[in-house]
C-alpha cells in the first residue's frame, strides 16, 4: 500500500436502509476495515446516517437527503481536509461538481459507475449532452471504474472514446463463504425471484408468461418474489387481475437470501438490463439454476444454456412460457451444476476490496 495515502473520502448517493442489506453494504464495511488496517482514514458521505450493522464502525457524514456531491464540496470548502483520494459511487458522472471538487481537494478522483441505462437507450438530446459533458469534464476524473465489460462499453459510448484510457473493470464482490449450497436437485415446483421491484426487472413479463402458461394445464408450482420497490403495487394488481394469486407470493425484503436459494428449483430473472446483477451470481454460488434473459440478465455471461440455466430474449414472454412449460412437464431440466458454477468464485468480496485498495497505490 502506498505510504502517502492517509485520508480518503467516499461520496455515495446510496441510501442506508436497515431493511435492505445487499452486496454493496458488505463491501463498504470490509473496505473500511481494510483501510483502517492499512492506516488509512476513511470519511463516508451518504444521503443519510444509520448505525445498523457495520455502519456503526464507519465515520459517516450525512447530507440529510440533499445532493451528496454538493454537500461534500461544501464540507471541503469549510473544513479543508487533506484527502489523497476521493471515490464516488452511484452519482452522475462527468458533471460540473467534479471540476469544483478536483480544484478544491487536488485529490485523485475515482468515479465508480453503477448506474443503469434506459432499456431503449438515451434520447438524442441526452446523448448529445453526455458527449459534451465528456468533453468538458472528463479530465477532472482520474479513473472511471465499471462493474462489467458491458457497463464499460456503455460508458465509452456515452462520453466518447477519449474516456477509454481512463476506464477499468472491477467486478462487484460477494461473501462467497456464507452461501448455502444446493445438493438436492429433485424438482419440487418452487421458483424464486430476488429483485428490486422495478419495471426494468421485467417481472411483469413473467406474470404474463404464467398467465398464458396456466391456460394450458393445471400446473402445480409457486413463485416466491423477494424484494421491494416502486413497482410492487402494479405487479400485485397484475397478479390479482389475472387471478394468479396461488402462483405468486410476495415475500418482501429479507436479509438471509443466501440461506434461502437452496429451497428452490430455479431463479427466474427476466431483466431488461443490468450492470452486474447480484441475484444471478448469488444463485449460481448456491448451485441454483437460473432462467434469465440473454445478454441483459446474463450480463456477465455466467449462465450457460442447458448447463446451469436457460436463456430467452428480453420481453419474450412466449419464450419464457415455453421454458417454464418444458420444466413443469419435465421435458428439460438442470440437475447438478456444481462444477460449471465454480467459475463464479472469482466474484469474491475479498477480491473486490483488494482491487479497490490497489487503486490507492
Amino acid at each position: 500500500m502506498g505510504q502517502s495515502v492517509k485520508r480518503i473520502a467516499i461520496v455515495c448517493s446510496y441510501e442506508l436502509l436497515p431493511e435492505r442489506i445487499g452486496g454493496m453494504d458488505y463491501f463498504f464495511w470490509m473496505f473500511d476495515q481494510k483501510c483502517n488496517t492499512n492506516g488509512i482514514q476513511v470519511d463516508w458521505f451518504f444521503p443519510n446516517e444509520s448505525r445498523h450493522n457495520g455502519y456503526s464502525e464507519l465515520t459517516i457524514f450525512s447530507s440529510d437527503h440533499q445532493n451528496v456531491e454538493e454537500f461534500f464540496y461544501n464540507y471541503c470548502l469549510n473544513n479543508k481536509p487533506l484527502y489523497t483520494n476521493v471515490f464516488t459511487h452511484f452519482v452522475e458522472l462527468c458533471t460540473p461538481i467534479f471540476k469544483k471538487i478536483k480544484k478544491e481537494t487536488k485529490a485523485k478522483i475515482i468515479a465508480v459507475d453503477h448506474n443503469p441505462r434506459p432499456i431503449e437507450g438515451y434520447p438524442l438530446k441526452i446523448k448529445i449532452k453526455k458527449r459534451l459533458k465528456g468533453l468538458l469534464y472528463i479530465h477532472y476524473t482520474d479513473v472511471f471504474v465499471s462493474v462489467s465489460e458491458y457497463s464499460r462499453e456503455n460508458l465509452i459510448r456515452e462520453f466518447g472514446s477519449s474516456i477509454r484510457k481512463k476506464t477499468l473493470v472491477i467486478f462487484n464482490g460477494i461473501e462467497i463463504e456464507k452461501f448455502k449450497k444446493k445438493i438436492n436437485f429433485e424438482f419440487k415446483g418452487k421458483f424464486i425471484v430476488a429483485s428490486h421491484l422495478r419495471f426494468e426487472k421485467g417481472i411483469q413479463d413473467l406474470i404474463i408468461a404464467v398467465k398464458e402458461l396456466v391456460k394450458e394445464a393445471d400446473y402445480q408450482f409457486t413463485i416466491d418474489l423477494y424484494g421491494s420497490g416502486v413497482f410492487k403495487d402494479s405487479l400485485q394488481d397484475m397478479v390479482k387481475k389475472y387471478k394468479l394469486e396461488k402462483y405468486f407470493i410476495f415475500k418482501g425484503s429479507v436479509a438471509n437470501l443466501h440461506e434461502l436459494y437452496t429451497n428452490y428449483d430455479y431463479l427466474i430473472h427476466p431483466s431488461h438490463g443490468e450492470t452486474f446483477c447480484y441475484s444471478v451470481i448469488e444463485s449460481l454460488l448456491s448451485n441454483l439454476p437460473v432462467i434469465t434473459t440473454k445478454e441483459h440478465g446474463n450480463v456477465l455471461g455466467m449462465v450457460l444454456e442447458n448447463e446451469n440455466g436457460f436463456l430467452f430474449e428480453r420481453e419474450d414472454t412466449q419464450g419464457l412460457k415455453v421454458i417454464l412449460s418444458y420444466i413443469l412437464n419435465q421435458k428439460k431440466g438442470i440437475k447438478d451444476c456444481t462444477e460449471v458454477n465454480k467459475a463464479v468464485n472469482r466474484f469474491s468480496l475479498e477480491t473486490m476490496v483488494d482491487n479497490y485498495l490497489n487503486l490507492l497505490q
